[in-house]
């Protein structure tokens, strides 16, 4: 949802309540709805229910209750549902949605990772610009930061004021709807901004076409004695500030979002590795040597890729490159690190479809995970073409080495 300053949009007049027909709601007057005593005992009575029976359950509540009323709670225990993956079953079944919401709001462990960065830096006081339904300012709460949560929406801010109430947290967390380059952060020990990062046409990977553009957010996060913007993952480094440290965060080893840190460790780069909390830092070590494939193959997490970080961890194993431009490390002694997932390599030949295929058939494994990096080759295409039978697994490596298209077949180090 864009944040950047608009026209506002009319609101009907009060009298009129305006319920989404379709679901979630589309204004502040439906949503508002869903707080009354009767639109609560609703999603209560959602809380468990099962979308495939969603219209039996529809007919037999519009016999109690209006059906636009009934609609909009279908239509946020619809979003609940979907927010479970994000916030966990406890907090998603007490909190409140939009679509957007749902979609673009911070994963709760990336959260409150970024939570204890500022609360580690002594933050007590922070300003959460372009705050959303609340995400980043519900981790910022919880972890003893009093916090200013700022939108131009007035649906998102009803959310997130109806978030900060529903998980007890109103007492720290101001939530106000304004224009967020009025806000005077001065008084604040940090910023945090979260600029959108879509439009009307899909994903906006220009910085400058952020709402608000970059420039502002860093310019902003300057003012303070700390910072941190949420940026693009695959934001290029050269678009980094001097002053700012970058970190790249994922979670369950996929990458979830860049941060520009200021206050902190100018033109440090580091990736930190969600649930562990592994953080690698860089220290500007030139490209790894390239070598042979040895008995372990280290798939270095997406972080340490979006970060360039490979070499560091070429250098913590004793390992080396299987091509200069593939981000496989190999080495021939295995060592379990954080940010970088091992393979026995049993394996390595050209790839041709109809040797992969008599080798796994000869070998029975039915069942292979097909990871490329490096290959024009698709892997559901290649697993449809493969058509195994048989008991055992294996992984699959579609990549090149020293140029040439090859295959690795390889097990995780766990299972050695």
């Amino acid at each position: 949802m864009p944040r950047w300053p608009t026209a506002p949009t009319p609101r009907p007049p009060p009298a009129v309540h305006r319920l989404a027909h379709n679901g979630p709601v589309d204004d502040v007057d439906s949503f508002s709805a869903l707080l009354t005593p009767e639109g609560q005992a609703l999603l209560e009575e959602l809380r468990d229910h099962d979308p495939g029976r969603e219209l039996a359950v529809a007919t037999r509540l519009r016999r109690h209750h209006p059906a636009e009323l009934v609609s909009a709670a279908l239509g946020q225990a619809r979003l609940r549902q979907r927010a479970v993956a994000k916030f966990g079953a406890a907090d998603a079944q007490r909190m409140f949605f939009t679509p957007q919401g749902v979609e673009q709001s911070t994963r709760a462990a990336v959260a409150e990772h970024r939570a204890r960065r500022f609360e580690e830096i002594g933050v007590h006081r922070a300003a959460d610009l372009c705050c959303g339904i609340g995400a980043d300012a519900i981790a910022l709460a919880r972890a003893g930061v009093q916090v200013l949560a700022v939108d131009r929406s007035p649906l998102t801010c009803a959310v997130a004021r109806a978030n900060m109430a529903a998980l007890g947290l109103s007492r720290r967390v101001e939530v106000r709807c304004a224009d967020v380059t009025e806000v005077d952060v001065a008084e604040f020990d940090a910023v945090f901004a979260d600029p959108a990062r879509r439009n009307g046409r899909g994903r906006v990977f220009d910085p400058e076409a952020y709402s608000p553009p970059l420039s502002w957010a860093v310019e902003t996060a300057r003012r303070a004695p700390h910072g941190a913007l949420k940026v693009a993952p695959g934001i290029p480094h050269e678009a980094v500030p001097e002053d700012a440290e970058a970190e790249w965060v994922s979670d369950g080893g996929d990458v979830k979002e860049a941060v520009l840190w200021f206050g902190t460790a100018p033109r440090v780069r580091r990736a930190t590795v969600l649930p562990t909390g592994a953080s690698l830092l860089g220290t500007g070590l030139p490209a790894p040597p390239v070598g042979p494939v040895g008995r372990w193959l280290y798939e270095p997490d997406g972080a340490v890729v979006r970060a360039h970080l490979v070499a560091d961890v070429a250098e913590r194993i004793g390992g080396r490159l299987i091509d200069p431009t593939i981000a496989y490390v190999t080495a021939d002694v295995l060592h379990q690190v954080p940010y970088a997932t091992a393979y026995e390599v049993t394996d390595t030949l050209p790839f041709n479809l109809k040797k992969l295929r008599s080798l796994l058939r000869e070998r029975g494994v039915g069942v292979v995970t097909i990871k490329k990096r490096g290959s024009a080759v698709e892997p559901e295409e290649l697993r449809k073409r493969l058509r195994l039978h048989g008991s055992d697994s294996c992984v699959v490596f579609l990549t090149r080495v020293a140029g040439s298209p090859t295959v690795l077949l390889a097990q995780p180090a766990e299972r050695r």
